[in-house]
């Protein structure tokens, strides 16, 4: 399979989708680590936004590109661990956290070559609990991730829709924040929430923690509220929203269920072409272009 082959655009680059042969180091051999992996969080409080969905094929996207990528899932649903056909079986993210295992040994090898998960599984609700009397709890995560930034370009967590104890180590590990927000009216009203907690985590635990972006999903041109809602958070966030939309998408939404990434399932549809889109920009802003900030209608392609 090639990149023409399968529509990508003329500035992606081409990547192979067979199974890799691992180094030690946990890349393909051959490939170099970058000396600061970049960790960024796909975090909102609510459900329904695109969350999971813009970790799965963000994560994939940038894997196209050849950039070794981690996707942590760290949502007990396990959405983003059964989204690569992958079983949500333990061991998984929740031995981590408890110190039970490394993280480095929980990793699993996806169908894209540069893209690796650690998976998440229902256990993972108690984790919150168990961790209430634990010493430094919201840094479990960070102190997990350790070295694994050395043999990564990009790690994406995949943050659970609410802003309990999962969600602050993930803030408490991370660059950066990419938020995803439906083009619907609700969505709005969470937002000043979300960033409050950010800003707080930035006073308390982590002072350079950054908004790489809010991300627009689920947008349909011939709805005039989604118009709307664009045109309201650009005005109120300028820069800080991605230039990149996500239109709602049949094949998005079909994906989760055949164990793919959209990009994997319909290379041709909007809904990958827009997530390509997206890592282009993104890896666009890491090169100095921009960069993370500070603050306080259906198709059937």
């Amino acid at each position: 399979m090639n990149r023409r082959s399968v529509g990508f655009p003329r500035w992606w680059p081409q990547a192979g989708y067979g199974t890799r042969v691992i180094s030690e180091t946990g890349l393909p051999r051959g490939v170099r680590a970058v000396a600061n992996g970049r960790i960024i969080s796909v975090v909102n409080q609510k459900g329904g936004v695109g969350k999971t969905t813009t970790a799965v094929n963000l994560a994939a996207s940038l894997a196209v590109a050849e950039r070794p990528t981690l996707l942590v899932d760290l949502d007990p649903q396990a959405n983003a661990t059964s989204a690569f056909g992958l079983p949500n079986e333990r061991p998984h993210i929740y031995d981590a956290l408890i110190g039970r295992h490394s993280l480095k040994d929980l990793t699993r090898q996806t169908e894209l070559e540069f893209l690796q998960v650690v998976p998440s599984g229902r256990d993972l609700y108690g984790a919150e609990l168990e961790l209430v009397s634990a010493v430094a709890r919201e840094r479990r995560l960070e102190r997990s991730l350790g070295d694994l930034r050395l043999a990564f370009d990009y790690i994406l967590v995949d943050c659970p829709p609410s802003l309990g104890l999962l969600t602050l180590n993930a803030l408490a590990a991370s660059d950066a924040v990419v938020i995803p927000l439906q083009c619907e009216y609700y969505a709005l009203e969470g937002l000043a929430s979300l960033l409050e907690t950010i800003e707080l985590v930035r006073r308390e635990l982590n002072p350079d923690l950054g908004i790489e972006g809010v991300l627009l999903t689920m947008a349909d041109p011939r709805n005039r509220l989604s118009g709307q809602v664009e045109t309201e958070v650009r005005t109120h966030l300028g820069g800080q929203v991605f230039s990149t939309v996500i239109p709602r998408n049949v094949r998005i939404s079909e994906a989760p269920s055949h164990g793919k990434p959209v990009l994997l399932y319909d290379a041709h549809s909007k809904g990958a072409l827009a997530y390509l889109e997206l890592a282009q920009e993104l890896l666009a802003r890491a090169s100095g272009q921009g960069g993370a900030t500070r603050t306080q209608g259906e198709s059937n392609e």
